[in-house]
């Protein structure tokens, strides 16, 4: 005879499925990026779905670009009935490419549409300075 552990109630077969990390990777899974090399710049793809255009935000800082972007989407909605489970995803992301120092925000172009980011930045060279000689004095 074998022993089968009882369940408390009825809702933790439920708990266990949204305890499983398919469900809480939630994290590993936002902001997937494509990037691609063509001769004079790159294109990057950032997945964002479910994400509206006026809470993304693009900066170039110290030769960093960085993609910021917030979601609130729990929304209070009056409905008939209870709900047992209720999952609504409140937070921010961010993720930062390194573009250079010579690439500024104005050179960058961005489109957003159906939950993608797309991001064209321009391939410039890194102005190198080059050393100045110094000459060491030979003395007497």
């Amino acid at each position: 005879m074998m022993m089968i552990p009882r369940r408390k109630n009825e809702f933790d077969l439920l708990e266990e499925m949204f305890t499983d990390p398919f469900f809480s990777e939630h994290e590993s899974r936002i902001m997937k990026t494509d990037i691609k090399e063509e001769e004079d710049k790159y294109l990057i793809e950032v997945e964002l779905p479910g994400y509206e255009k006026e809470n993304i935000k693009i900066e170039v800082e110290d030769g960093y670009l960085t993609v910021h972007a917030e979601v609130n989407s729990n929304i209070e909605e009056k409905e008939d009935g209870k709900f047992i489970r209720k999952e609504r995803y409140v937070g921010s992301c961010s993720r930062s490419f390194y573009v250079g120092s010579e690439v500024q925000s104005e050179d960058i172009k961005a489109s957003f549409k159906n939950g993608m980011l797309k991001l064209e930045v321009p391939k410039k060279d890194e102005k190198k300075e080059i050393p100045e000689k110094k000459y060491i004095q030979i003395e007497e």
